[in-house]
């Protein structure tokens, strides 16, 4: 295949259809784009908004287009020249009768041509359904049970609300005598039978499955899920059979030349990734397959595992690092702990965390590795004094100090790099002696880091504790700690970690350098549908760490302008200190760029967005109320707070807030124009996600998922295509800056597409007064390079009324360009002939260098 010059994400369904995107194919061929990055496109669960939860492998999803609509998007690509890399889900499908696969499986049971598709214990009794909103015997006592006919299929159906379940065909001999084919028999049967509990009680319990509550999941569940969502079950990818069906059409849609390449979901729920992307390398022939991995700081994506590498968090989390202020971390620190009162330990909470979501949350997984660990013991005189107790601490301990998502010992016993992942966590498990007996930590250990020696019990042991310790993690620290070690947000993303505060470039070369030689052809993200926060709300949010003091001290203002907003609960006012310091980070990072204090229906549109996302994150956080124990006059409470902050009464309070907004973002800016060009030069293949051409201030999901203005952004771009920079920057809060870069960036991607694919990575030196203030590398091939000097914490250095708004504070800071390129242009076409140069004279219309070998 054609490797990607640059990918646009777009995210199918909330209106995007195959013949909408097709519309816009033009567009991104006029952008500049080379390859389509598609979200998920086959049979989803009804009403899905993402497409995640698949109810059909080996279908084009219709309420996109089918076969039809795909065909024209297929034919739009092709006569633009642009390829398509789609996104698919091998782990995990939808827990729905619309998945013909779970349907079959709910009617036959073990019988099922289907059984071993998922990951089922059919060991056990009954397989579990945890959907009933009230125990079992309230569902059937209250008559919220019934037989009734399916109108899909006319067969005889159990139903709660609107789910209705097929019945075993053994279960249908309890039904009284009545014809199926005649409808009126049939119906008069039904009702006969409707308020008679027994019997329907009987019915249920001839299946193979069993209805439920929704809370019995956490601990009872009979199936591995995706994350602790039970409305999505694992699939057995690894089986060869269940391999071939999930992929058919994927690999149909490569083998004729419509597919270019494939992201694969969640590689860390598979049970052996390592297999699984040789089978697809060998099914497919594809050279090109990226995979969602989150790594921790210190790790590196398996090299021996056949992809092109991961789809880029990492690289958002350096260069947001990078525009951090490290030297600044105490004060930030004293200024959050100082307000909230929360703890600055940010490894404590996340241990903390992780301990409460492993024996709450996904107690049932708890559960079943204890069984299997208590099975083994038993087995050797050695170990099987070890208790269930014991074996329960050790296994929550274990998993609980694991550093990274999780390890990946396969068949071939454990790798030198697992291996020192696994004997880290130990050490710090001894070192907090929450186990009393090391000896049963070293067992625990052992079924790990032992060869298994053909059993496969202790190989289920350790498949089950490496698809557990990802959504461990996972829930743990994205979906709980996230929220709630809220010191600077800009920090709490996808693949980064909070506690790093800043980043020294030589570092970042390092990894530059390191990602060049590797992974050269991984994927370049700053925002991605998974993203708590837009790209360039990221990078508005960074500058506050270069004013710790002044936004502490605006924070404690705002908190007493607006006390009376508080609401006194039982347990104390509400919101929080804690949450009126992520309210206000949010808003920061929020408010749009052309948004005015006179326009009354845009002020209200963020509020209602502030407001979801207020609830949202609360939730995540599981302090004050969470998604299963909903606190709803805590939430109320701060609904009103952040409407009550935007109702017009109150504009003098909300002009002091936007009057801090105003402070920083000049400086957001530049953050996010060198963020952009930082993603189009370094090594990986940049992605931009949907939208994003213009400047992005949008919160988690549902937030960054909202319909993009694809008609405006079409408009501008033939504007900025032959625009002066001066004017583009002139028009900065309709995002044309952002526009105009990222057009001629792409264009010379493609001009120079070996040094952006094969180049080498070269940290330019700066000199002078200011040199901490700027980063500067180069992409070299062949002798040809192309040279980029960014700026980075320019909160002291923005005069917006300056052209390029900070050029007159680099006169004496001078980049140093390498030597025997001879002639350099950049972007705005300046040519710079000399070796030493001022970086005002490179920023002198644009606080940004891309300076290309003339």
């Amino acid at each position: 295949m054609t490797l990607p010059c640059a990918t646009y994400r777009l995210q199918f369904r909330e209106g995007m259809t195959f013949e909408r995107a097709a519309e816009i194919v033009p567009y991104l061929a006029e952008l500049g784009i080379s390859h389509l990055y598609a979200s998920p496109i086959f049979t989803a669960a009804p009403g899905s908004t993402h497409g995640y939860d698949v109810a059909n492998h080996q279908e084009l999803d219709p309420t996109l287009g089918g076969e039809e609509g795909f065909s024209l998007l297929a034919e739009a690509l092709k006569g633009h020249g642009i390829g398509l890399l789609l996104d698919i889900v091998p782990n995990h499908m939808a827990v729905s009768t619309a998945n013909p696969w779970w349907r079959d499986v709910l009617k036959h049971g073990r019988q099922s041509a289907y059984a071993s598709h998922f990951d089922i214990d059919w060991n056990a009794p009954k397989l579990l359904l945890p959907v009933l909103g009230e125990p079992y015997g309230e569902a059937l006592a209250d008559g919220k049970l019934q037989l009734r006919m399916d109108e899909e299929t006319g067969e005889p159906v159990f139903g709660y609300y609107d789910l209705s379940l097929p019945l075993s065909p053994d279960s249908l001999s309890l039904l009284p005598d009545s014809d199926p084919d005649d409808p009126a028999a049939f119906g008069l049967m039904l009702e006969r039978t409707s308020d008679d509990k027994d019997f329907l009680h009987q019915l249920h319990e001839a299946q193979c499955w069993r209805l439920a509550y929704w809370r019995l999941a956490r601990e009872a569940l009979t199936y591995r899920r995706f994350f602790e969502i039970a409305d999505l079950i694992g699939v057995r990818v690894e089986d060869p059979a269940v391999f071939a069906d999930v992929h058919k059409l994927p690999l149909r849609l490569v083998k004729d030349g419509i597919v270019d390449g494939l992201r694969i979901d969640h590689i860390d729920g598979l049970a052996d990734p390592k297999a699984y992307l040789a089978e697809l390398r060998k099914a497919s022939g594809l050279n090109y397959v990226l995979v969602e991995k989150i790594l921790g700081p210190d790790e590196d994506l398996r090299g021996e595992w056949h992809c092109a590498g991961s789809t880029g968090y990492e690289v958002a989390r350096l260069i947001t690092a990078l525009q951090v202020e490290s030297s600044h971390r105490d004060a930030m620190n004293k200024g959050w702990t100082g307000f909230t009162g929360n703890d600055a330990q940010f490894t404590s909470q996340v241990l903390a965390a992780k301990r409460r979501i492993l024996t709450i949350n996904l107690a049932g997984e708890l559960d079943g590795l204890v069984r299997i660990a208590e099975a083994i013991a038993s087995e050797d005189v050695a170990t099987r004094d070890f208790g269930r107790d014991a074996l329960r601490l050790a296994i929550v301990e274990l998993a609980s100090a694991m550093p990274v998502y999780r390890s990946y010992i396969d068949g071939d016993g454990a790798s030198d790099e697992d291996r020192q992942v696994i004997e880290k966590a130990v050490s710090r498990v001894e070192r907090g002696r929450e186990v009393e007996d090391d000896r049963v930590i070293a067992f625990i250990a052992s079924l790990l880091l032992e060869p298994t020696g053909g059993s496969s019990t202790r190989a289920q042991f350790v498949t089950r504790f490496q698809q557990t310790t990802g959504p461990l993690m996972a829930k743990a620290v994205e979906d709980t700690v996230f929220y709630q070690f809220n010191r600077l947000i800009a920090l709490n993303e996808v693949g980064a970690e909070p506690d790093e505060f800043g980043l020294d470039p030589e570092v970042f070369h390092a990894a530059m350098i390191k990602r060049a030689e590797i992974w050269p052809h991984a994927l370049s993200a700053t925002a991605t549908h998974d993203t708590k926060r837009g790209e360039d709300a990221r990078a508005r949010l960074a500058v506050i760490s270069e004013m710790p003091q002044e936004w502490a001290a605006a924070v404690t203002r705002w908190h007493e302008a607006a006390e009376d907003l508080c609401t006194n609960l039982p347990r104390g006012p509400a919101p929080t200190p804690g949450t009126e310091w992520l309210f206000y980070q949010a808003l920061a990072g929020a408010w749009p760029a052309d948004l005015s204090l006179q326009d009354e229906a845009g002020l209200q549109e963020l509020a209602d967005r502030l407001s979801a996302f207020m609830t949202k994150a609360l939730r995540e956080a599981k302090r004050q109320t969470s998604w299963t124990d909903q606190n709803e006059p805590y939430e109320k409470a701060v609904e009103d707070y952040v409407r009550g902050a935007f109702a017009p009464e109150r504009r003098s309070f909300l002009r002091e807030v936007r009057a801090i907004i105003a402070t920083i973002e000049p400086a957001g800016i530049i953050n996010s124009l060198s963020q952009l060009v930082m993603k189009l030069t370094l090594p990986g293949i940049p992605d931009i996600y949907q939208g994003c051409e213009l400047f992005d201030y949008s919160m988690v999901d549902p937030d960054n998922r909202r319909a993009v203005d694809f008609d405006l952004r079409r408009k501008l771009l033939h504007e900025v295509r032959d625009m002066p920079v001066t004017e583009a920057m002139e028009r900065w809060r309709e995002g044309l800056p952002k526009l105009w870069l990222l057009h001629r960036l792409l264009r010379l991607r493609r001009a120079h597409e070996g040094i952006f694919a094969y180049g080498d990575y070269e940290p330019v030196e700066i000199t002078g007064d200011e040199n901490m203030h700027a980063i500067a590398y180069a992409r070299a091939l062949e002798g040809r390079r192309v040279v980029v000097a960014v700026p980075r914490l320019v909160l002291r250095h923005c005069e917006p009324g300056r052209p390029s708004w900070i050029s007159s504070a680099f006169g004496r800071t001078m980049l140093q360009l390498p030597s025997g390129s001879g002639r350099y242009r950049t972007l705005t076409g300046q040519v710079v002939e000399e070796r030493e140069i001022p970086l005002s004279m490179v920023w002198r219309e644009l606080p940004v260098a891309v300076l290309e070998s003339a």
